[in-house]
């Protein structure tokens, strides 16, 4: 019988938000095992940040941007990741 594969899974989410006359931008790390993490220092686009997951095994699932219109104040991308468990 083949075994199946068990997954985990994390999310990324890239915040813009208004700073006074300019943009602010934060990313935060969501875990699998529930933790989240402001991990903004660690580049400042999210290519970096996805590479970086990618390098720990990450595989980039899906991804979706939500857009306050209404006020225009932020803008949050979120994405969803996943890699195999041992």
């Amino acid at each position: 019988m083949e075994r199946m594969v068990r997954w985990e899974y994390a999310l990324l989410v890239r915040r813009r938000t208004a700073e006074g006359q300019g943009w602010g931008i934060s990313f935060t790390w969501y875990g699998p095992d529930g933790s989240r993490r402001d991990v903004t220092q660690f580049g400042d686009t999210a290519i970096a940040h996805l590479n970086r997951a990618g390098a720990d095994g990450w595989e980039l699932v899906s991804a979706e941007e939500d857009v306050n219109n209404l006020q225009g104040t932020t803008e949050i991308h979120r994405y969803h990741l996943k890699r195999p468990l041992d």
